[in-house]
């Protein structure tokens, strides 16, 4: 059995905003107090970011079209005792499901935790993925 920090993607879409930094503070919001909802207060919520196909610099992954905007965000949660990472991320996925309902959620990252400290872990990503 082992402890993991689980990072999970979400795609977050939320309706009525002008720019970018609308749009992150209200799905912040969103995710919050969903989260809060279920008392799921452990769970950490961060900004997204994407790459600039053409430079390569990391950017906020904030979009909007119109006034509909599609946000990227990081949810991050300990998972104690889990057999595996494969189970690791069926726990974080039920345990943030529960509150993000019909959201798509994808690991970003699995670490293991040894004596209270992160160590190798798995990381995902599009290649990998």
């Amino acid at each position: 059995m082992g402890d993991y920090i689980v990072v999970l993607e979400a795609p977050i879409i939320v309706r009525d905003v002008e720019t970018p930094e609308d749009a992150i503070n209200v799905a912040v919001s969103k995710v919050a107090k969903a989260l809060n909802k279920e008392k799921l207060d452990f769970v950490k919520v961060e900004i997204g970011y994407s790459q600039c196909p053409v430079c390569g610099s990391p950017f906020e992954s904030a979009f909007v079209i119109g006034s509909i905007g599609l946000v990227g965000i990081y949810l991050t949660l300990k998972v104690f005792n889990a057999q595996s990472l494969e189970h690791a991320e069926r726990i974080a996925k039920a345990v943030v499901g529960k509150a993000l309902k019909r959201v798509p959620l994808k690991v970003f990252e699995i670490k293991e935790i040894h004596n209270g400290k992160e160590g190798e872990g798995f990381h995902f990503d599009e290649e990998s993925a």
